[in-house]
C-alpha cells in the first residue's frame, strides 16, 4: 500500500507540471493510472456501485442441472427487473429442453455488481425430477459466477502475448446475417486458462471488447481472491468442484420446501417469492461476508 501511495504521489506530482498535457496520449494514459492507483487504495469495494457480468454453468446432475440453470437465470433476471435494471444473455450454450449448459449475461444499472457479488458460487436443488421417468427425487447443481464489468478504458492492461483469441460463427439469437459471419469470439487469458466467449454482439470487434470487458472481470475477481487467501494465510483453489460439499445454498422442493443460505442461516419455507426475483433478504444478509 505505501509503495502505491508513493507511485500516486509522484504521478500526481507530474500532472501538476505545466507541460503535462504537451503530449496528450502520455497525459491520458497518466490519468487512467492515477484512477487505478486511487481505486486500489479505496479498497476492494471500487466496482460495487457500477454493473455486472454474471456467468451461470450447470454442474453435476445432467438435465436436471442444465433446468436449474434457467431457474436461477430467470430468478435473476426477475430481481433485476425489480432494480430496474437492464439484463441480456451475452452467450449461451442451451438444451433441447430450455436448460442451459452455460449461460453469460450483462446486468447494467447501479449497484448491480455490489449487490449481487456475494451470489457467487455452488447452488444445489433438490426436487423431483421432471426428467426422471419414476419422477424420483434428484439433486443437482449449478455455479454462479458474478464479476464486475469493467470499462474499456479502465487501466487494466492485458498483454497482447497472454491472448489467444479464436473467431467462429455465432449461434443462437442475433438473425442469420449474424449467424453467417464468423462475429463469435472466444479469447483465452494463457496464463490463467481462463475463456470467455462472446456472441451477442453483430460485429467481431464488438464481441472482442465485450470478451475483454468479462475477462477483466474474471481477472479482477481471481486476483481479490488471490489477495484475500494470501491474507489471511490459506492457499486459493482455481477451480471449485460443481457438487456436494460445496454448496452455498440449497432450494428444496421436496420433500418439504426450503430455501437456505449455508454462509448466512438465512432461510425460508416461502420458497415462490424467491423464485420470482425477491431475493432481498438474503442479499441484506450477505453483505457482511
Amino acid at each position: 500500500m505505501d509503495e502505491l501511495k508513493e507511485k500516486l504521489a509522484k504521478l500526481e506530482a507530474e500532472l501538476a507540471k505545466p507541460d503535462f498535457w504537451a503530449d496528450k496520449a502520455k497525459a491520458q494514459t497518466t490519468l487512467k493510472e492515477i484512477n487505478f492507483l486511487k481505486g486500489e487504495i479505496l479498497g476492494k469495494d471500487k466496482y460495487d456501485a457500477g454493473h455486472a457480468i454474471m456467468n451461470i454453468f450447470s454442474g453435476a446432475g445432467g438435465d436436471d442441472a442444465e433446468d436449474f440453470s434457467r431457474i436461477l437465470l430467470e430468478m435473476y433476471e426477475k430481481y433485476a427487473a425489480k432494480q430496474g435494471w437492464d439484463f441480456h444473455i451475452i452467450d449461451a450454450a442451451e438444451n433441447d429442453h430450455g436448460g442451459y449448459r452455460n449461460v453469460i449475461v450483462e446486468i447494467i444499472g447501479p449497484n448491480a455488481y455490489g449487490l449481487l457479488k456475494n451470489e457467487s458460487g455452488v447452488h444445489r436443488l433438490v426436487r423431483l425430477s421432471p426428467f426422471n421417468a419414476k419422477n424420483l427425487r434428484q439433486t443437482s447443481f449449478s455455479m454462479v459466477e458474478v464479476v464486475p464489468k469493467i470499462d474499456k478504458d479502465a487501466a487494466l492492461d492485458i498483454p497482447e502475448s497472454e491472448l489467444k483469441i479464436e473467431i467462429s460463427k455465432a449461434g443462437g439469437p442475433g438473425g442469420q446475417n449474424v449467424n453467417k459471419r464468423e462475429t463469435a469470439v472466444r479469447i483465452v487469458h494463457i496464463p490463467t486458462g481462463i475463456a470467455v466467449r462472446s456472441t451477442s454482439e453483430r460485429s467481431q470487434p464488438q464481441n472482442k471488447e465485450k470478451a475483454l470487458q468479462i475477462l477483466k472481470g474474471k481477472l479482477f475477481k481471481l486476483h481479490e481472491a488471490e489477495k484475500a487467501a494470501e491474507q489471511a494465510g490459506r492457499h486459493i483453489s482455481k477451480s471449485v468442484s460443481i457438487d456436494w460439499g460445496n454448496q452455498i445454498r440449497s432450494y428444496v422442493f421436496h420433500p418439504y420446501k426450503m430455501i437456505k443460505d449455508h454462509r448466512t442461516d438465512m432461510e425460508t419455507a416461502n420458497i415462490e417469492p424467491v423464485l420470482a426475483g425477491d431475493l432481498g433478504k438474503f442479499i441484506e444478509a450477505e453483505k457482511n461476508l
